[in-house]
């Protein structure tokens, strides 16, 4: 039997660091029935960045990689960048593959947790598109939300840097600060994923939740 196939859609050319070695190879393990392949653009985040947000152009642009995907054989494609998430819900109409993007879950997830969320990030752009995602999924079930963000963007230079203990210790702050004014913490980007620090209030990260729904979305065909 032809293994399922899960495309994922990149928009930072160190993927293999935060998505690939930490989540997408001990899945693949997991689940032998299931192969990956990436489709990488950095440009995408870098105009982004330029930019305060995605760009309608950026926007055109996923909506090929995932027509491209599609083309290639992908039964899923999630796309595993925040900043460009709306993107991913738009090629919903273009696209009869299921696709996502890897932060959508842990969003339902917070919105079913509490009313009151805290967002950290480190890149500029990022805490945007997950209140634009937290606030469409309260949407979706019609609950009232506030939410509350802190962004420490000297953190996300550190990364950048390879300082990896200074960029954690800057971000464990935030988290603690945040946790006192809220009922969850959202850590929407993926390089923040591997954050591992307790607060007074759940947290949740992407990552895992993300491919345990691209699991369920591959497995659909066998139910």
């Amino acid at each position: 039997m032809a293994k399922k196939k899960l495309a994922l859609i990149h928009t930072v050319n160190w993927y293999a660091k935060v998505i690939n070695s930490p989540f997408a190879d001990p899945w693949l393990r997991e689940n032998p029935n299931f192969e990956v392949f990436n489709i990488m653009d950095d440009s995408l985040l870098a105009e982004s960045l330029d930019h305060g947000g995605a760009t309608p152009a950026v926007i055109k642009r996923l909506q090929h990689y995932f027509l491209a995907a599609e083309a290639m054989g992908a039964d899923v494609a999630m796309c595993t960048c925040t900043t460009v998430g709306i993107g991913s819900r738009t090629a919903r109409n273009y696209v009869s593959i299921p696709v996502f993007n890897i932060d959508e879950p842990m969003a339902k997830e917070a919105v079913r947790l509490g009313s009151r969320l805290g967002i950290v990030g480190t890149v500029a752009t990022s805490p945007a598109a997950t209140r634009q995602l937290l606030e469409h999924e309260a949407g979706q079930i019609g609950k009232p939300i506030e939410i509350l963000v802190e962004c420490d963007e000297k953190a996300f230079e550190y990364r950048q840097q390879g300082d990896i203990p200074k960029h954690d210790e800057r971000v464990h702050q935030v988290m603690d600060r945040l946790a006192e004014q809220v009922d969850v913490l959202v850590l929407g980007q993926i390089s923040l994923a591997q954050i591992q620090h307790e607060t007074k209030v759940p947290v949740l990260q992407v990552g895992y939740s993300g491919f345990a729904e691209a699991k369920r979305l591959l497995n659909q065909d066998n139910q």
